[in-house]
């Protein structure tokens, strides 16, 4: 059938087909082998005419195993002939302890794709697809596979899943039935939801950024004052004498500074009233007993203005303000590790405007009365519940409680937010992924404890945002860019790929490609993701649903593989109209 090589360039050979022969099968993406003496190259034909065929260089095999890459090209005299049925799996991959069965190859009578475990569930990984071409049938088949894979028992894996849409709910609910040890939970935000347990996330374990995000702040100035705030509940939270003598002191200093400021004793009365009424202790309320020498005066009286246009009780307020001002507090670091809620931040926050003089500064108490605004809408709203935790746990506590139970260890964990916006959404996926990634970094034993992220719908979520110009970073960037080493890696699931951050995609090693219609996104893929050819970016736009093109670290070259139906499947497809019409 093939005579000879006719001539090569960088990327492609071409060979002359012997006359007189009758090709009675498509050869199209079809596999060959060019042999000179001294090696064997794979090769896929990508054009054909009935003269010659145009034959893209894949690898080279060596000791028995297909190396991705050519580094020397083959021999002009080279001998070519297709692939054998015995060397097919050096290029789909061998049923062994390292691999996992992906699907069926087309182009080979359904002979099985595996992929390498550890150099595909090590990496960073994306599958992209349109709405109905299947990756989300894909993502649910390659998370059963994993667990009905004879040569493993991933007992102590940890797949977070963030579904967006609630499409995954029932996709796991059978993984028991596999093994009795393998277990499947779901957190939903809607409490109503059956089979699911409440979403809920302890208020305390969030930090500064984490609240940056959650408030929609958009201003650098709004960062200390959360900053503080934080800082004021912690210790507000401390049980102890410390706690309310701390109040005093802020509520004191603040007084003091309004006292000896330049304005008019009424204004001062003003902002002092606002103070207190918006603070208040057992010390500093406006109808608080104040002691004299042989009298008492209630707080409120200590400002009532004499003909000079002074306070009368001026010299008894200044001695009972004085008192309760503690410079060690000045420095006050609070320990942490106590439970707090958000209406506590709210209070927290009232005396972060009071302190250091905050509220006399326009443009920082516009700030704070925004932060202020969007917390007590959080604390009045729907998503205000989500953060309602009633006992005090760490960050190991909290996440073992989402992995165990009992004697319960759950391997796959749904977290469904399918009633949630996209902006509340995206932080709370943010925030557990920065939780994650701050327990991993932490583990004496690096990456011994590996968790998978997978995001759908990521580019609701997995942006290119403002993140990084208000609190520094990214935290998918981030885990993108480290997580690997600590055993934390993305699984990321979208059809537009072309609103995903770059530096998140740049980072993947894998990919499964089903159908993309869109232009922009195919152009897209084709810039950021690193050797990949036009012919390879062609291929994915004839795709059937349930096929995907995959290709990467876990791959010897790039394959279409039909994917089985998962069993059970996501509540994915579309609505059957007619049937619904018709009843």
């Amino acid at each position: 059938m093939f005579d000879k090589i006719s001539y090569m360039n960088d990327t492609y050979v071409f060979v002359k087909l012997k006359e007189g022969v009758e090709i009675k099968k498509n050869l199209l993406s079809g596999h060959v082998v060019i042999s000179d003496e001294e090696k064997h190259v794979l090769g896929e034909i990508v054009e054909i005419n009935d003269k010659e065929v145009k034959v893209r260089l894949l690898g080279e095999f060596e000791n028995g195993k297909l190396h991705s890459g050519v580094i020397r090209k083959p021999l002009l005299d080279a001998k070519i002939r297709e692939i054998l049925q015995e060397e097919i799996p050096l290029i789909l991959g061998q049923n062994d302890e390292q691999s996992l069965l992906l699907g069926g190859s087309p182009f080979y009578n359904d002979f099985p794709v595996y992929l390498n475990v550890n150099d595909f569930f090590s990496n960073h990984f994306a599958i992209f697809g349109n709405s109905g071409s299947g990756k989300s049938c894909g993502i649910a088949r390659l998370i059963q596979n994993v667990f009905r894979n004879d040569h493993a028992h991933p007992y102590r894996a940890n797949f977070i899943l963030f579904d967006i849409s609630g499409e995954y709910s029932q996709a796991f609910r059978n993984i028991n039935e596999i093994n009795p040890n393998y277990n499947y939970r779901i957190f939903s935000s809607n409490d109503t939801e059956p089979n699911a347990e409440k979403l809920r996330i302890p208020i305390w374990l969030l930090n500064s950024s984490d609240l940056a995000l959650l408030l929609a702040c958009n201003s650098h100035t709004q960062i200390p004052i959360i900053e503080r705030m934080l800082k004021l509940v912690k210790a507000f939270a401390e049980t102890g004498d410390n706690s309310e003598a701390f109040k005093d002191h802020l509520i004191a200093n603040a007084i003091m500074t309004v006292l000896f400021s330049d304005e008019t004793p009424a204004q001062k009365k003003n902002d002092i009233f606002a103070i207190v009424e918006d603070c208040q202790t057992d010390h500093f309320y406006l109808d608080a007993e104040v002691q004299g020498v042989g009298y008492t005066r209630k707080f409120r009286e200590c400002f009532n203005i004499d003909k000079t246009g002074n306070f009368t009780e001026g010299i008894l307020l200044t001695e009972y303000v004085s008192q309760f001002i503690n410079p060690t507090f000045d420095d006050y670091e609070p320990a942490g590790g106590v439970s707090y809620n958000l209406q506590d931040m709210e209070k927290a926050l009232k005396f972060t405007l009071i302190s250091d003089g905050w509220y006399k500064n326009e443009q920082t108490y516009s700030d704070a009365v925004t932060i202020k605004v969007r917390l007590h809408s959080l604390i009045t709203g729907p998503y205000g519940k989500l953060f309602e935790y009633d006992n005090y746990v760490n960050v190991e506590q909290y996440l073992a409680g989402l992995l165990i139970q009992g004697d319960k260890k759950y391997q796959i964990v749904n977290i469904n937010m399918d009633d949630i916006d996209d902006q509340v959404a995206a932080v709370i996926t943010k925030i557990f992924s920065r939780i994650i990634f701050d327990y991993s970094k932490k583990i004496v034993n690096r990456g011994s404890i590996p968790f998978h992220i997978l995001i759908d719908e990521a580019h609701r979520y997995v942006r290119k945002d403002q993140d990084t110009f208000l609190i520094g970073y990214n935290i998918f960037e981030r885990i993108a860019k480290e997580g690997r080493k600590y055993g934390v890696i993305l699984g990321i699931l979208t059809q537009r790929p072309v609103e995903l951050s770059d530096t998140v995609i740049s980072q993947c090693s894998n990919f499964l490609i089903f159908k993309i219609n869109n232009p922009m996104d195919s152009e897209y893929i084709r810039q950021m993701v690193p050797n990949i050819s036009a012919e390879v970016i062609e291929k994915q736009k004839t795709l059937q649903s349930g096929t995907c093109l995959g290709f990467g670290s876990a791959f010897k070259i790039p394959v279409i593989v039909k994917l089985q139906m998962p069993d059970p499947s996501p509540l994915s497809s579309n609505s059957d109209v007619i049937k619904f019409w018709n009843a």
